[in-house]
Formats: C-alpha cells, sequence, structure tokens
C-alpha cells in the first residue's frame, strides 16, 4: 500500500507548515476543509503539541481559546483523562443508553467489507483502508453508526478503528468513541443524512437510508435494541465490497528493516537511546558522545493491540532513519538485553503501560497544558482549569518560546471561528 502519509520528519514539517489556524477553524467540520493532517505525526512522537502551537503562532498571533488552540488540548484532555482512569477508558465509563450486554462484541461482515448500502459509512471504510486515516467527523459518522444503528459494543469498533489508523491513540480514539457512544459523555452522537450532505462530498451523501429521517427517529432507534433496521437503498451486492486487511499482532511478512529478537551484546557497555513506536522524533541533542539508537517493539503492545501492515510499515520506516538495531520482542527479552547497557534513556508514553523497566531514564512527553492534578470528568471542566488566568498562547508553560522568537511578544486576537 502506498502510505499517503510519508514516515518522514521532512513531511511531518511540510504538514506542519501548511497549518492555517484561521481556516482550520472556519472549515474544519467539512471533510474537504482545513484538516491539518498533523495527527499521525504527533501520535507517533515526530511532532509535540508546544512545537506544533509554537510553529504556528509564529506566522499567526492567536489567542488561547482559538478553535486550532482548543483542538490541541482535547488531545492532552485525552491523555489527562487516561493518566487518571488508567485501564478503565478501555471499558464503559458510565451506563450508556442500553445496557452493555445489549451491543454485539463483533462487528458484522458487511461493515468490515464496505458494503452496507449506506454510503457515508462505506465509503469512510474505503476510505479508511486505502490511506490510514479518516477526517474526525467521519469518524464520528462511523462510529455513531456502529454503536447506535448496528448495536455493536464501542470497544469492538474502537479496536478495529485503532488498527487501521496511522495516528491510532489508545486515548484519543478509544474516549472518543465513548464520548460518541454516551458512555463517556452526557449524551450519544447522532448524525442523519443531511448532516452528511452539509459537511461532506456528493459521494458520502446518504439519501433514502436509514439515516435519512428525523434525530428524534434515530434516538429512538438507538434507545430500542430490538429496533429493526430497515434494508438499505441502494444495497450493494455481497461481491461489490472489499476485503478487510489484515492486522498483526507481531511483525507482517516483509516488513523492513529487518527485526530480531532483543541482543545483550549489542549494547553492552553502551549509552542507549531507546527509540519506540511513540517516540519517533528527532534523537535529543544533548545525549552522551556515541550513544547507540536501538529501536524496539514491544511483544505485549501489539499483541493487546493488532496493527494494519501499513501502520506498521509507517513506523518502522522512520525507526529505520533513527536507529542501527531493530528488535521485537518480550518486555522481559528487552529488559534482559538493555541490562547489558551501560545507560538507556528513552521517551516515556502511557501506551507502553508498565511494560518498561522502572530502571529506564524516562523523559516526559514536553506537555502544552499545565497538568490538572484533579480528575476531570468532562472538557469543559478541564480547559477551564487548564487555561485559567491565560489571556495569551505564550502564557501556555509548555510553550517555551524564547524571545528571538516572534511569537514571543504575540498579542490576543478575536477567535476567527466566532
Amino acid at each position: 500500500m502506498t502510505l499517503t502519509f510519508a514516515p518522514t520528519m521532512a513531511a511531518a514539517q511540510a504538514a506542519l507548515a501548511a497549518v492555517r489556524p484561521g481556516f482550520y477553524a472556519r472549515s474544519r467540520n467539512s471533510l474537504d476543509g482545513a484538516a491539518t493532517r498533523l495527527s499521525p505525526y504527533i501520535t507517533h512522537g515526530f511532532l509535540t503539541l508546544p512545537e506544533v502551537l509554537a510553529a504556528v503562532v509564529a506566522r499567526e498571533p492567536l489567542d488561547v481559546q482559538h478553535r486550532f488552540v482548543f483542538e490541541l488540548g482535547w488531545r492532552e484532555y485525552f491523555q489527562h483523562v487516561w493518566q487518571q482512569r488508567g485501564e478503565a477508558i478501555f471499558e464503559s465509563l458510565h451506563p450508556g443508553l442500553l445496557p452493555d450486554a445489549a451491543y454485539s462484541d463483533s462487528l458484522p461482515a458487511d461493515l468490515l467489507n464496505a458494503s452496507t448500502g449506506v454510503p457515508v459509512i462505506d465509503t469512510a471504510v474505503r476510505t479508511l483502508y486505502a490511506t490510514g486515516h479518516l477526517h474526525n467527523h467521519a469518524r464520528m459518522w462511523l462510529a455513531s453508526y456502529v454503536v447506535h444503528i448496528r448495536k455493536c459494543h464501542w470497544r469492538a469498533g474502537a479496536e478495529w478503528l485503532y488498527g487501521h489508523l496511522l495516528d491510532g491513540d489508545l486515548a484519543s480514539n478509544h474516549l472518543s468513541w465513548q464520548w460518541v457512544a454516551g458512555t463517556g459523555s452526557s449524551k450519544p452522537y447522532l448524525f442523519n443524512a443531511d448532516n452528511v450532505a452539509r459537511f461532506a462530498p456528493a459521494e458520502w451523501h446518504s439519501p433514502g437510508t436509514v439515516l435519512d429521517t428525523s434525530y428524534d427517529a434515530l434516538e429512538q432507534i438507538a434507545r430500542d435494541a430490538q429496533a429493526d433496521v430497515p434494508a438499505q437503498a441502494p444495497r450493494r451486492r455481497r461481491d461489490d465490497g472489499i476485503d478487510e486487511p489484515e492486522r498483526f499482532a507481531t511483525p507482517p511478512p516483509g516488513l523492513a528493516p529487518a527485526l530480531s529478537a532483543p541482543n545483550a551484546q549489542a549494547v553492552r557497555g553502551r549509552d542507549v537511546w531507546l527509540v519506540h513506536p511513540w517516540a519517533l522524533g528527532d534523537v535529543p541533542a544533548d545525549l552522551a558522545p556515541n550513544t547507540l539508537c536501538v529501536a524496539a517493539f514491544i511483544a505485549q503492545t501489539h499483541a493487546e493491540h493488532a496493527w494494519s501492515v501499513a501502520r506498521w510499515n509507517f513506523v518502522a520506516t522512520r525507526m529505520a532513519e533513527l536507529a542501527s538495531v531493530h528488535w521485537f520482542g518480550s518486555a522481559a527479552e528487552l529488559a534482559t538485553a538493555l541490562s547489558a547497557a551501560r545507560s538507556v534513556q528513552t521517551l516515556a508514553s502511557a501506551h507502553l503501560g508498565d511494560h518498561l523497566s522502572p530502571q529506564l531514564g524516562c523523559r516526559p512527553v514536553a506537555r502544552l497544558f499545565p497538568a490538572v492534578a484533579t480528575r476531570c470528568d468532562s472538557f469543559s471542566r478541564w480547559w477551564s482549569r487548564a487555561t485559567r488566568q491565560m489571556r495569551k498562547v505564550s502564557d501556555l508553560p509548555g510553550l517555551n518560546l524564547t524571545p528571538a522568537d516572534p511569537a514571543a511578544t504575540l498579542q490576543p486576537q478575536r477567535n476567527t471561528s466566532s
């Protein structure tokens, strides 16, 4: 598969240079609007949120309440919830419209094969498989259809989508599905054919389908565990569908570079910088001279959440640029091999869970907003606390603007999304 996102720092920087926050604020809900295309690079650590915002405000002054800053806040909010709730984010945070048992634990074949007969859904699935990416609005439509129309548990949909997305972040993805399902929000997210027609190109429009009705009717369907969803018109034949690309819990055949088992001899007595799938940024400049870069996939993280071939290739290609040693193995094998090194440093990531040894030197991920110690179960509460007493973007403690940077003298401007 040809990747639509090149796994290079040059591609990440080009996407960053193309961001226009004013246009983004005005058109971000449209599928042909100003999506930033930054998410795979942020998820996998090419870019940090402070780096993203500093680059953008150097070109265009922003108020801290600007829609672009607000959307960056959602990513840190989801990390806040993950930190506060831990493994609980993989279960329903509170009851939704129906008991969990009312939903199927598996996804229907016509959904997986993009043959539901609902154009917005089939086009979304085909786009996901072809590109490893979906506009956020399309993700919401897809999740709402899966949960509220087809009565599939949000977790089944979240794991499926996560496995195919190049930018799949466990917190952002799973908690967004819970937001749509109503198990992580005050009400479920519903959409209809009119909403699709307003924000999507013609090939996505879905007249004459189950979605071509009122929101009241859709809510009745969502609340009825026995709802008889009508056949779609037009209904695609089964052979018009496509096969779901396989997801792999271990390195897929043909992955380059080739991965070996962790080997203590390769790192014995060396200072090591450990590159993992969420630490694909440039190697820190302050490492000791002759530090060896070692790239590693930890088996447990992929056994729990399998990836598409496209995502394996995206990460492995960047790893080949950064490191000369490439491993795949269990956390125990990795810890044993790294114990022979003189020192080991890496970038912390919640995706690694407890699989990395506590003896490793883990550098914290650069934060944009101040840490909120109190658990916030809504974004609005977290946002209020995180941005309290802030008026300018330059007030954000994670931004670290230098006096030489033109963004250091930013003044607030009116939110262009208003």
